[in-house]
This record gives C-alpha cells, sequence and structure tokens, in this order.
C-alpha cells in the first residue's frame, strides 16, 4: 500500500519546482552565467546611459551606441518578444507566462539607464549647449568611437569578396543619402505625425542614423518639440502610437532580415555607420535653428580645419579617447560575452 504522506510529498516537491521553474523564466535568471541574471544588471544599466547619451547627440544614435556595446541583436530580439502571443498572455492577465518571454533583466536596467542619461545630460550636464559651444571636441570624442567600432566590425567579416564589398558600399551610399537630405515642408495631419514616429524610432533602431535628424528631414522636429513642451495631448499621442508601432514592427524585420541575410543584413548597417562619418566629423559649417528659445543644428557640411589651434588639439585628444574607449570595452565584452 502506497504511504500518502509520501505522495503528498511527491506532489509538493512536483509543485514547488513547477513554481521555481515558472520564476526562473520569469526573472530570466540564467545558472551557467551565461550573459543574463542579476549580477549583469548594472553592466546593463551602464550600456543603457551610453545608448541614452548618443540618442541626446544630433547625428549619433542610441543603435549605434548599442552595436559598439555589441547589445544590438539582442536588443532587438528583446524588443521582438512583446509580441502577439505576449499580448494574449498579458490580457487574459497571464502575467507569469506573459513576462516570461521577455529578457526583463536586460531590457528594465538598460530602460533606467537610458532615462537616467537623458535626465543627467539634460540637467546637470548640459550637453545639448555643449554640442553648440564646444562641437569640435563632443563630436571628436564619438568620431572616435564610431571609427573604432567600424574597425572591430569589419573584422568581424568572415569574408571580403566582390558581393561583400558591393554590399558594403550600397549601405555606405545609403547613410550618406540619409545624411545628406535637406529638411522639407510637411503636412501637420494626425496621420502624418503618426508616420513621423514610426520612422523616427526605426532610424533610431539603425545605427548610423538619428532619429531626430530624420524628424528634421520630415520637417517636424520643431514641431514635435514645441507639442512636448505645450503637452499638446493630440500630437504626443499620434506620435507616441507611431514611435511603438515602429518599435514592435521595425525591430522584428531588422530581426528576420539577420536571421535569413545574416551577413548582408551587418554589412548594409555597418556601410552606413560608414556614411554617418560625413555629419560625426568633428570639423563641420553647422547651421543652428532657434526651437523654443533653444539652438538646434539642422544642417551641416565637414570641412579641414584652418589652423592647429587648442580646439583642434582637444578635439583630437577626445578623438583618440573614445577611439581606445571602444577598444578596452571591445576587449572586456571578449571576456564575458553579453
Amino acid at each position: 500500500m502506497r504511504n500518502p504522506s509520501s505522495s503528498s510529498k511527491k506532489r509538493l516537491v512536483s509543485l514547488l519546482g513547477s513554481k521555481a521553474q515558472r520564476l526562473t523564466e520569469f526573472l530570466d535568471v540564467d545558472p551557467k552565467n551565461t550573459g543574463s541574471g542579476f549580477k549583469q544588471m548594472p553592466g546593463h544599466l551602464l550600456k543603457g546611459f551610453c545608448m541614452g547619451s548618443a540618442d541626446i547627440i544630433p547625428g549619433v544614435s542610441g543603435g549605434t551606441m548599442a552595436l559598439i556595446l555589441g547589445i544590438y541583436e539582442r536588443l532587438l530580439r528583446a524588443i521582438g518578444s512583446f509580441d502577439r502571443a505576449w499580448l494574449k498572455s498579458f490580457v487574459h492577465l497571464r502575467l507569469a507566462e506573459a513576462f516570461a518571454r521577455n529578457d526583463l533583466l536586460f531590457l528594465t536596467p538598460l530602460a533606467a539607464g537610458i532615462v537616467l542619461a537623458l535626465l543627467f545630460f539634460t540637467r546637470i550636464v548640459p550637453l545639448p549647449t555643449l554640442i553648440i559651444t564646444q562641437p569640435e571636441i563632443i563630436y571628436g570624442l564619438f568620431f572616435g568611437l564610431i571609427v573604432a567600432s567600424i574597425i572591430i566590425l569589419m573584422g568581424e567579416v568572415e569574408k571580403y569578396g566582390p558581393r561583400e564589398i558591393m554590399i558594403t558600399i550600397a549601405g555606405v551610399l545609403l547613410g550618406l543619402t540619409i545624411v545628406n537630405l535637406v529638411p522639407v515642408e510637411t503636412p501637420t495631419a494626425t496621420w502624418f505625425i503618426f508616420l513621423c514616429g514610426f520612422v523616427a524610432i526605426s532610424a533610431m533602431l539603425l545605427p548610423g542614423i538619428s532619429g531626430s535628424f530624420i524628424l528634421l528631414i520630415l520637417g517636424k522636429y520643431a514641431y514635435i518639440i514645441n507639442a512636448l513642451g505645450e503637452f499638446n495631448t493630440v500630437v504626443i499621442l499620434a506620435f507616441g502610437a507611431g514611435a511603438l508601432t515602429g518599435l514592435v514592427v521595425f525591430s522584428r524585420t531588422i530581426v528576420w532580415l539577420l536571421q535569413r541575410f545574416h551577413q548582408a543584413t551587418l554589412l548594409v548597417i555597418k556601410g552606413i555607420l560608414i556614411g554617418s562619418l560625413w555629419m560625426i566629423w568633428p570639423f563641420q559649417e553647422r547651421i543652428f535653428e532657434t526651437v523654443r528659445g533653444k539652438e538646434k543644428l539642422v544642417g551641416s557640411s565637414p570641412v579641414w580645419p584652418d589652423v592647429f589651434n587648442s580646439t583642434v588639439m582637444l578635439s583630437v585628444l577626445f578623438t583618440v579617447t573614445g577611439f581606445i574607449l571602444v577598444m578596452v570595452i571591445n576587449r572586456l565584452s571578449a571576456r564575458n560575452k553579453v
């Protein structure tokens, strides 16, 4: 005859094991320590801070920084996990099941780092002001960051034949075309504001393309900034809905392309990154426009410095610093892959 207490203990152990497994999935704890879990959260917070810092710089996107930091593909997969199945579980209040699908211990600190950076570089260190007052130095830092990342990323390509070179050139031409577009007059209809949100957030996911620059091209940068400052709910909701839609749809599109055309997609992205150097070059003839009482960059063209003065020296120093910083980050990332 079976011992009732023994049977009950087995059921209890099985139940506790099931609950522990669901809790582990919910928290995304990785017992093998392969890159997710609580120990990596401070690192993800710092990487989010770097992404947020990049988003503030005109012409530099958070996607660029994500690529430099080696978290680009993971970020796209994490965003794409908020799919139809997730929404169905969430609507039916199966929250543990819903959030077990998401890389929460990666996304949460990353998002917190982005918000902290936006607050820090607008409230404490006025980076938008420094971009105007000391553009050569700030852009020098990011020029060094991007050049180093291009060298590292190109070194990861398995082989370079005529096909790979042509794909890379196509990406460079695409990047150059985008950064040299001129802002145009566009409508203020709700559908177009939705489209602006969709396109801007999609651009931010692509390394080398700035979402704020895309808004300038669409002629809606000042309009959106004014709407945020005046709490124009119609414009904010339309833009926010477009951004949210673009975030979900475009991230899944890039993931799909990476899964099926991995090498070609990465080569195009790297080509766009190379093309973006045209706008990131520290020495430019820059055109600014006043938006809500603040100067905003609306156009620029690269120039060679006339004299080798202290500003040029500092710009070169920051370029070298940015270059070395990426090389150090790459070396550390090689030891502890994300």
